[in-house]
């Protein structure tokens, strides 16, 4: 299979969010667990903080928009100033052929300095961080194919989140990796399923 682009999201993608998830949202989780507004539900919370847009989390446990208000601008300071360590597999991605992409929505500053404390900007093409008031994964990536005259099927997106950038690809007609070590997600979605990068390269190797 020949590819000439491949767009990655970061979060669970090129680096397990747990792994740094309990210092970097702990102010967010006190602010919540304040609050009361948790129905001792602080584990689902924190698990699902770690894996999808604060929004989306503040909707699903219907937080006020005053909690909702303060989160969210509490999370645009946050940053991370530690060395973030990268999935193992990681590097094999820069064994790839083709552009590589980096694709993550979030907060600016937290993503940057996550981005920079994994040393991993020179690895990429372009680097997006997508705030969703103002654009979508999904204008993203149809703004890369434009630039770089990509096809839909020059293109693979990797990522783990299939109500994310796995459907912003798959609107797109672009064909799609989810990435889940742990066997987690509905893979329904996808086109094809991987737990490790080797799979995405013995996948890219076939005919």
């Amino acid at each position: 299979m020949e590819k000439r682009a491949i767009i990655y999201d970061l979060d669970n993608t090129v680096y397990p969010v747990p792994a740094i998830g309990e210092k970097l949202f702990g102010p967010v989780f006190d602010l919540i667990a304040g609050s009361g507004e948790h129905d001792n539900d602080m584990g689902a919370i924190k698990h699902d903080t770690m894996r999808t847009p604060f929004r989306i989390v503040a909707q699903r446990y219907g937080f006020s928009k005053q909690l909702t208000d303060k989160a969210i601008a509490l999370q645009e300071e946050l940053t991370y100033d530690e060395h973030i360590d990268t999935f193992e597999d990681y590097p094999i991605i820069k064994e790839l052929p083709g552009e590589r992409f980096l694709v993550t929505t979030g907060f600016s500053k937290m993503q940057s300095s996550k981005i920079d404390n994994m040393d991993i900007r020179q690895d990429f093409t372009e680097v997006h961080i997508v705030d969703p008031t103002i654009t979508s994964k999904k204008e993203v990536f149809a703004g890369i194919m434009q630039r770089y005259n990509y096809r839909p099927e020059d293109v693979l997106v990797v990522g783990d989140d299939p109500d994310s950038e796995i459907q912003a690809a798959k609107d797109l007609g672009i064909e799609t990796v989810l990435y889940d070590p742990n066997g987690e997600q509905d893979a329904a979605n996808a086109t094809y399923a991987i737990k490790n990068y080797q799979e995405l390269k013995e996948i890219l190797n076939k005919e």
